[in-house]
């Protein structure tokens, strides 16, 4: 008896580009806080932009202005990429609550919808928004 077997990529989580319009404050393990701004945000992670890069796989907690409220997630910080004035870190985030992970949900499909609002035809350029935008494959 053969068995197929489908290879399929893993579905990855919807993400929004912010382009760092968000600030957030990054909670070192030490008790220090550093300032960072977040250029992509989705319910599993997104990539911050720090003057200084913090070591890969330290653990942070992290204030996230969502909406009305914020949100502190616990999260983990990867491998950052180097750019001209500083670094883009990414991170994924290892504690969520279900609330917390609602309240990311709703506020990224509301970005997600102004986004896509202001491309449609009649407003705006009318250009699509780049591909990196509405990656949920």
């Amino acid at each position: 008896m053969t068995r197929s077997l489908q290879m399929r990529r893993p579905i990855r989580a919807t993400r929004v580009g912010l382009r760092g319009r968000i600030c957030v404050t990054i909670q070192l393990e030490n008790g220090r806080q550093v300032a960072a701004k977040l250029h992509q945000l989705s319910v599993t992670g997104g990539l911050l932009e720090i003057s200084n890069y913090l070591e890969e796989r330290s653990k942070v907690g992290l204030t996230l202005p969502i909406g009305a409220s914020v949100v502190q997630p616990k999260a983990e910080m990867l491998f950052p990429m180097w750019e001209a004035n500083g670094c883009l870190q990414p991170f994924r985030f290892t504690q969520l609550w279900a609330e917390e992970r609602r309240m990311l949900e709703t506020e990224i499909t509301e970005l997600l919808k102004q986004t896509v609002a202001r491309s449609a035809p009649g407003q705006g350029t009318g250009l699509r928004p780049p591909p990196f935008y509405l990656e949920s494959f």
